[in-house]
């Protein structure tokens, strides 16, 4: 049986971070989907598998783009900006996407697991968005249908020309202002007042009158647990629970000093501050 092809972009500029290798490592342990990273930075990448791909582009390069395609001027004068516009990618880089069933937005503080181990054939298959939040549309890492209907979905919401043309950073991708504490009690995103209309907010709406299927389900690692071990392409948790990805979102700023091999083994253990290689 042919694999549902599954493309994932992430852009980034500036020089790789310091976790950039075992973004790589993991890459290589989910060989039947391609990862894109759009950047700015020539650096060589060491033991880069051959579906991750690199491809140059300026940011200027993607305003431009951004704001021809779009048909008004967009704002994009620092990368963290970009994240307002991760909806968007299969409307703005379809020559990326061109062919494969499913495309993604990724960021690169992430260890992957077993992607395909979680998100299955038939999940895909009966879905047109899938989440790896309950609550809320997840920025570091969603899968849209590559279609039409999915690829201008940001453009439902009645903000997305002045999120896209506002200098600040508006959270688009995920839920507004809001943040993550007030979802992660329980929340509703309905039960709060946002000054925009956020992707969440959209898709959430679209569940609802059944307009679309939309997977949510909380499958990652966050924040700084500990106990975390990678081992031959899974990412498992105090020995029991399996996930299909660990987010660095908090690692990455607490991190204690240690050395990173130029050969990142099959097996590590993550403490909440540092990484062990065994070998």
């Amino acid at each position: 049986m042919q694999l549902t092809s599954i493309a994932v972009l992430t852009c980034w500029y500036g020089n790789y971070p310091w976790y950039f290798p075992y973004y790589v490592h993991s890459c290589s342990f989910n060989p039947t989907i391609d990862f894109y990273i759009i950047t700015d930075n020539l650096d060589e990448i060491p033991n880069k598998p051959d579906n991750l791909i690199i491809i140059h582009k300026t940011l200027e390069e993607i305003k431009k783009m951004a704001s021809k395609k779009l048909e008004f001027q967009v704002s994009l004068d620092y990368p963290f900006k970009l994240n307002d516009f991760k909806p968007a990618y299969g409307f703005l880089f379809p020559e990326i996407f061109q062919g494969y069933d499913y495309w993604g937005q990724s960021d690169l503080d992430l260890i992957y697991g077993d992607i395909r181990g979680f998100l299955t054939e038939e999940m895909l298959n009966s879905h047109d968005y899938l989440s790896m939040r309950h609550d809320y549309t997840t920025g570091c890492f969603s899968l849209y249908k590559n279609n039409e209907k999915m690829n201008t979905f940001f453009m439902k919401s009645k903000d997305y020309k002045s999120v896209f043309s506002n200098y600040e950073s508006c959270c688009f991708d995920e839920c507004s202002e809001l943040g993550y504490k007030p979802l992660g009690e329980g929340k509703s995103i309905f039960e709060f007042k946002t000054d925009i209309v956020s992707f969440t907010h959209i898709i959430k709406a679209a569940v609802i009158t059944n307009e679309i299927k939309a997977h949510f389900d909380f499958i990652l690692f966050e924040g700084n647990p500990g106990k975390i071990v990678f081992d031959n392409g899974k990412v498992i948790y105090n020995k029991k629970m399996e996930g299909i990805m660990y987010h660095l979102i908090n690692f990455k700023k607490r991190r204690a000093s240690f050395n990173i091999p130029k050969n990142i083994p099959y097996k590590y253990h993550i403490s909440p501050t540092k990484i062990y290689h065994s070998r």
